[in-house]
This record gives C-alpha cells, sequence and structure tokens, in this order.
C-alpha cells in the first residue's frame, strides 16, 4: 500500500465514516489538477459546491438551536464565521486530509496539500461525500464531530479592547466618554509612527504611540487604565 493509500484508509477512520461506495470518498480528494487523469473518478468542484450547501444548512441548523432567541442579524456573522474558506482549511488539518488528496504532481510540488483553498474545498467535498453516501444524518454526525469545538470558540465571551473598557469605566464614574488626540507623527509616510493623547475629564491623561491612529488609540486607552489601576 502507497503512502497516499495509507493516508486514505487512515482518514477514513477518523471520519468515523466507511462509505458504501469509496468512489464517492476518492472524487471528493480529487484536486481538478488531475486533469485527464481524474476523468474515471471526476474532480470534486461539483462537491465542493454540494458540500458549502450541506455545510451551511447544518451551520445554520445548529446556530438556531443553541440559540433560538438570536435574530437573523446575530446569525448571519457567526454563520459566516463557521463557513468560511479559513474555517473549513483548519478543519481539513485537523482530520489530516491533507496527505490523503489527490493531485497533480506540480500541484503536489507547490505546496498544495497545505494551501487554504484547496483543503477548504476538499473539506466541503467530503461533506458532500458524505451526504451523498448516507444522507443528511451522516453528514450532520460528521459536522458536530469537526464543528463543535468551532462553536464553542465563537460562543465563548471576547475579551473587550481597551477603548471599549475606557468608555465603560469612564461612564461608571459619571464622566464623558473619552477624548483621543494625536499629539505627534513620526517616521516616513509608508511607516508613520503616531502618538495618541488619551483623555477622560477630570483625569491626567495618558500618552502611548502606535504604527496607526487606531492602534495609538487603544494603547493610550490601555496606559490610562493601567496608570488608574483598573482591571
Amino acid at each position: 500500500m502507497n503512502a497516499r493509500a495509507d493516508a486514505v484508509a487512515e482518514l477514513q477512520q477518523r471520519l468515523g465514516y466507511i462509505f458504501s461506495d469509496p468512489a464517492r470518498l476518492e472524487r471528493a480528494l480529487t484536486h481538478a489538477s488531475v486533469g485527464d487523469g481524474a476523468r474515471k473518478s471526476g474532480d470534486n468542484e461539483r462537491l465542493e459546491f454540494l458540500g458549502d450547501r450541506v455545510l451551511g444548512l447544518l451551520t445554520a441548523e445548529r446556530l438556531i438551536a443553541l440559540d433560538p432567541l438570536a435574530s437573523e442579524g446575530d446569525l448571519a456573522p457567526r454563520l459566516n464565521a463557521l463557513v468560511n474558506r479559513t474555517m473549513c482549511a483548519r478543519v481539513a488539518r485537523r482530520m489530516g486530509l491533507g496527505p490523503a488528496l489527490r493531485l497533480s504532481g506540480a500541484e503536489t510540488k507547490a505546496g498544495g496539500r497545505e494551501k487554504e483553498s484547496i483543503l477548504a474545498g476538499a473539506c466541503e467535498a467530503v461533506i458532500a461525500a458524505i451526504y451523498e453516501d448516507g444522507g443528511l444524518d451522516a453528514a450532520r454526525t460528521f459536522f458536530l464531530m469537526f464543528w463543535t469545538e468551532e462553536f464553542d470558540a465563537i460562543r465563548a465571551p471576547r475579551p473587550k479592547d481597551s477603548k471599549t473598557r475606557l468608555q465603560e469605566w469612564a461612564q461608571s464614574k459619571g464622566r464623558p466618554l473619552p477624548a483621543y488626540r494625536v499629539v505627534g507623527r513620526e517616521g516616513p509616510e509608508h511607516a508613520p509612527i503616531f502618538t495618541v493623547e488619551a483623555a477622560v475629564d477630570g483625569i491626567a491623561a495618558a500618552e502611548a504611540a502606535g504604527p496607526s491612529r487606531q492602534a495609538a488609540e487603544k494603547a493610550a486607552a490601555q496606559a490610562l487604565l493601567d496608570r488608574e489601576g483598573v482591571a
């Protein structure tokens, strides 16, 4: 058995699904770069198209189940974060998809097994192959196995940035919103360094520098928070 065949066998074990028609998995793993060599099994582009839709359905279904009161405006950005190319490529790497891919020699030499676009497309194709072979329940089982960790990540509260924390602290003290002022700019046009002052009424201002005005404002806000002992 060659290295790729070993990788395909290991992949099936990690998927937790045995295909009744192994040709479906082979097609899902075959990149279009194979060209005429893929004539028998076909490449994975059509499966990628289908898998994208199946993934969207399963993700929307899960989001609604987890948060039945969320509005469409709340759900849409979460869905986009869970089905985008970067996410699919990350899941593909976790399942060890790269070594099992069938690529042309040129694409292999070009590092195709690590390319985000190729991994993401193959991941969607695998979802479609499972869907075609075992139906929506089989695809859902696979999806929950590999996406639950990603759902947990987007549901975890994100730390507030320093400007938001300074604003909330100022409001808790009954003071106006913080004000920011650029007090200096140095360096060449292509790589400037901004110095910004963050001020809250009745509190001594704090200054900090950064490679952009926004970065400098955040740094100045953090400097003020640190000086005032705000956690």
